[in-house]
């Protein structure tokens, strides 16, 4: 019945985030917030709910492992294997800020990880681990960006303004109770299936956590990205990865570090140096071939990359 429920919670999971979107978008457009501050605020939050959620059960329950393979995997997931499926289907052309503002950004979401994670090599520390307070550090670069994002789409409203559809106001509250309750169930069966999975298969909380929980709950970025660039909607598609990869470290991360402080293994190293690898890979095949463009046979290589690495971490067990 684990098992079961571990694969319900997925559907409860993402089909909770579009309920509880649909329904505080409808209850903030009837006090006449505008669809700009909707799309920057609720939607932007609502699609990161399902890694938010998995997240903040695993830091609430102790499972630390699971909480930061779901934040790397999903992050290596975006860039490798949902840009790889994009750019397959339809070359990526992507604008210039992306390329030398947000990617960039990106980069430096991994790095500071990075950095925060190896007091054993920096400071001669006796364990790796995220405090609450580099969590906090974390929420500040975290509003820099949202600061910058408004910025943004303030100077380019027609690229992000999406009518937002209304409903009755009792309708609207059912949906957001609805969407609540299914995030927290789907949440709740996800964690507890993952760590009965890994213990019974003798595999760790983290392998799970970088394999089966972050491609889960990366599916509606994945549906978005690979529909956008079908429809030829190129900024759309790689934008959703990029500005979730970003919202999973700076907000994800440092809501569960803040929750309880993230000892990491050895080994993460490594999955943190595949994240940044892919972030360096994606900036400088924009420059390879078509300038601003991410072709499909780069979008192939991404998709080779990343079997390689889930291979390998299935190997290392």
């Amino acid at each position: 019945m684990t098992y079961i429920l571990f694969f319900l919670g997925f559907l409860f999971l993402i089909k909770g985030a579009d309920l509880l979107v649909d329904g505080s978008s409808s209850i903030a457009k009837k006090f006449n917030i505008s669809n700009l501050v909707i799309g920057l605020t609720v939607v932007a939050f609502g699609t990161s709910a399902p890694e938010l959620v998995v997240n903040v059960i695993a830091a609430l329950e102790g499972k630390t492992s699971l909480a930061i393979g779901n934040i790397l995997g999903s992050n290596i997931a975006n860039v490798l294997l949902i840009l790889g499926v994009s750019a397959s289907i339809y070359p990526l052309t992507v604008h210039r800020n992306t390329v030398w503002k947000e990617i960039p950004f990106s980069l430096l979401a991994v790095v500071v990880v990075g950095l925060m994670a190896n007091d054993v090599l920096i400071d001669k520390a006796e364990s790796r681990i995220i405090t609450r307070s580099e969590g906090l550090v974390l929420i500040g670069f975290f509003f820099i960006f949202l600061y910058y994002t408004v910025g943004m789409a303030r100077s380019n409203k027609s690229e992000v303004v999406e009518e937002v559809e209304q409903y009755s106001t009792g309708k609207s509250i059912i949906m957001v109770i609805l969407g609540f309750i299914g995030l927290v169930l789907g949440g709740e069966w996800i964690v507890n299936g993952a760590v009965k999975i890994a213990l019974y298969f003798g595999l760790s909380e983290s392998l799970i956590g970088l394999t089966i929980v972050s491609i889960g709950t990366s599916l509606p970025e994945l549906a978005a990205s690979a529909v956008a660039a079908y429809r030829q909607k190129s900024d759309i598609a790689i934008g959703n990865v990029i500005g979730s990869n970003i919202f999973n470290i700076f907000w994800i991360l440092s809501i569960s570090s803040t929750i309880t402080p993230i000892p990491l293994k050895t080994a993460s190293n490594f999955d943190i140096g595949v994240l940044i690898s892919a972030n360096i890979m994606l900036f400088f095949s924009l420059f390879i071939g078509k300038r601003h463009t991410l072709d499909r046979w780069q979008g192939i290589f991404f998709l080779i990359f990343y079997a390689s690495y889930i291979t390998y971490i299935v190997f290392r067990g």
